[in-house]
């Protein structure tokens, strides 16, 4: 515990490595000096949790005119800023980069001989730029948004209460957005030996040679595929069958080989797995396809499982339920207390920081604006940043299934697009599912290079009620990797002219000779 210069005590934050990128992160998104305000009577709108949701909510209400206090016990910007989406892509771009020198010769362009990946460097750089991107999130920025920041733990103290730091805020209605957090897995020997968490995975300032990486979903996959580019022994762990275990399998199969090539050693079905240290490494023992591994790595990085920030809150004292899945509400966001609302990773499906902000649009409807969103109306797209990447928006082949929907499948491989062609970057396809008998959308995956840039035409589509047909009127440039949606329209358009129609036409281009 520290004291401001107002005699206030808060805690502590520290940011590993101390240099001189992490002192200016938290110079803005957690300043050692900073005073909270003196309450008024009552706010409009208290925000507990400064990542994405919080963020969004409190800027979202202070720009229309409501007095709203912002309360964060750690760093503002929360995980994607500090532990999440920012840093990974800083250091998923340096790997590409990695991965782009080696293969250059493909090309026709010669690297020489030796060219090393300066690991250091890629972490300084990654912490450079998370940084120069955090004054967006900073304390002084919301202050001057009008937003009253508070540092400390919130805690309910009844229905229409909260305590930070010693102070007491009422509140009109209030918001819940405190994320979560990497799960302590039960995994036999795992809390006996150190390791990393996607919260302390950017701390690192040498290289691994070797890497235990538990966990094949989005956060494994990525990381996985970028220490292998970087120089790293891999072994990727997953008890599932393959990579990637919620996604359409024939999508995680290319990425799956693409990891494999990359080095990463897959080790699926693993069961069974213990860890152990053994001397200045540790042990992973784990039986896959009915054969026992028994591997020596320099470091763990757990990346399976979240669990909901729920604990300090004081939940009980505002009447709001919650389970181990995060806070109980409905579609329109509200929980049990009908005066506070939740928003992104506390109570959502999707733990992607896009879903966060359209929550939180959601909740400034809801809450003072008397709307009526709902969260199920969303066009919810991701993606999952491997090379290539994978991204998807709406219902798979098996979800269309379940729910007794007859689909129609177009498919579109990039080995066919002039564009990748020409790019070297044939791997992958578009898969779009329409109602069958119709043009309408109704999911679509894309692995590819681009993939996370071209499904935003696919949802625009679909929250537009736009069908294929649209899409396939609409001119594309040409070369693009975007061209492939208008190829999967042209196969969609195509798929219409029935043997029938095809005789028409054809006596009708006989009556015109």
């Amino acid at each position: 515990m520290e004291k401001n210069a107002a005699g206030q005590t808060h805690r502590a934050i520290e940011v590993k490595p101390d240099d001189e990128h992490n002192r200016r992160l938290l110079a803005n998104v957690h300043p050692s000096q900073w005073t909270n305000p003196n309450p008024p009577p009552r706010y409009n709108a208290v925000v507990i949790g400064a990542g994405a949701a919080g963020l969004v909510t409190a800027a979202g209400l202070a720009g229309l005119g409501a007095r709203v206090a912002l309360i964060e016990r750690n760093l503002l910007g929360g995980d994607c800023l500090n532990v999440g989406c920012v840093p990974s892509k800083a250091l998923i771009r340096a790997a590409r980069a990695a991965a782009e020198v080696r293969d250059a010769g493909k090309l026709g362009v010669q690297i020489p001989h030796g060219a090393q990946v300066d690991f250091p460097a890629v972490m300084e750089r990654t912490r450079r730029l998370r940084a120069a991107m955090s004054p967006v999130d900073s304390a002084g920025r919301f202050r001057n948004l009008g937003v009253d920041v508070y540092f400390g733990q919130a805690t309910f103290a009844g229905p229409d209460t909260v305590e930070v730091a010693g102070a007491k805020l009422r509140f009109k209605k209030a918001v819940i957005a405190t994320g979560a957090r990497a799960a302590n897995l039960p995994i036999p020997g795992l809390s006996d030996v150190e390791y990393l968490t996607n919260e302390s995975v950017f701390t690192l300032t040498e290289r691994p040679q070797r890497l235990g990486v538990i966990g094949a979903g989005p956060i494994g996959c990525e990381l996985a595929q970028a220490f292998a580019r970087f120089g790293s022994n891999v072994y990727l762990i997953e008890s599932a069958h393959g990579i990637l275990p919620n996604e359409d399998r024939d999508a995680a199969e290319i990425v799956e080989q693409s990891l494999r090539r990359d080095g990463v050693t897959l080790l699926c079905c693993g069961k069974e797995l213990r860890i152990e240290q053994s001397g200045g490494a540790k042990r992973l023992v784990v039986d896959s396809h009915d054969q026992r591994y028994d591997l020596e790595v320099d470091q763990i990085l757990v990346a399976a499982g979240r669990t909901p920030n729920v604990e300090g809150l004081g939940l009980e004292a505002a009447g709001v339920q919650f389970n181990r899945h995060g806070v109980l509400v409905n579609d329109r966001l509200q929980t049990t207390n009908k005066n506070i609302y939740a928003a992104g990773d506390i109570c959502s499906k999707w733990k992607f920081t896009h879903a966060a902000d359209a929550m939180a649009r959601i909740v400034i409807q809801n809450a003072f604006f008397f709307g009526r969103s709902r969260v199920s109306a969303l066009t919810m797209p991701w993606c999952t940043y491997t090379s290539p990447e994978i991204a998807h928006v709406g219902l798979y082949e098996g979800e269309a299934s379940k729910l007794g929907i007859a689909v129609d499948t177009f498919d579109f491989r990039f080995n066919e697009l002039d564009r990748a062609i020409l790019d070297g970057e044939t791997e992958g396809f578009i898969r779009v599912l329409v109602r069958r008998g119709s043009d309408k959308i109704l999911g679509g995956t894309v692995v590819g290079t681009h993939a996370g840039e071209i499904i935003s035409e696919l949802s625009m589509a679909m929250t537009g009620r736009l069908g294929l047909g649209t899409i396939a009127r609409t001119i594309h440039p040409y070369p693009t990797h975007a061209e492939a949606i208008k190829k999967v329209a042209d196969a969609y358009n195509r798929n219409r002219l029935t043997p029938g129609i095809r005789a028409l036409f054809e006596r009708w281009f006989a009556w015109r000779r």
